[in-house]
């Protein structure tokens, strides 16, 4: 299981995930009461992004474990990955909000969690063609 590329890569979405709750996207300037106060734009600081974010990391950790149906991990895998785009434009919504708004370092989180379920995706699929080339063969 660990052995898997794919594995690597749900895992890399499952930090980048838990991390975009501590880190900010984004920072700037938000409109509280008519009064312009610092803000940070991170996955727990909007209902939205928080629910798809903590979708986006229970999907990857559920995935890991179900290795033995190659079938459904890849019907999951781009699931997140739909998930993860969503993500991405709430997360660009939410910094349209901000005033003097500046990406952070760390916004650098939520494409990561994309990536690594499309680089999952294309692992799964990698040893689903591998594992019926090899049936052909018997």
């Amino acid at each position: 299981m660990i052995q898997r590329k794919q594995t690597l890569w749900l895992l890399l979405s499952t930090v980048s995930g838990i991390l975009s709750f501590r880190f900010p996207f984004a920072t700037g300037k938000a409109m509280v009461k008519e009064v312009l106060t610092d803000s940070k734009l991170t996955a727990a600081n909007d209902f939205f992004i928080l629910i798809v974010t903590v979708a986006l990391v229970a999907l990857s950790a559920i995935i890991i474990f179900l290795y033995k149906d190659r079938s459904l991990q890849m019907k999951l895998a781009l699931g997140g990955a739909a998930l993860g785009i969503l993500n991405l434009v709430l997360y660009y919504l939410g910094w349209q909000h901000l005033t003097d708004a500046t990406l952070a370092l760390s916004c650098l989180f939520p494409p990561a969690i994309l990536a690594g379920f499309i680089l999952a995706f294309v692992g799964i699929r990698k040893d689903e063609k591998l594992v019926k080339s090899l049936d052909k063969l018997r």
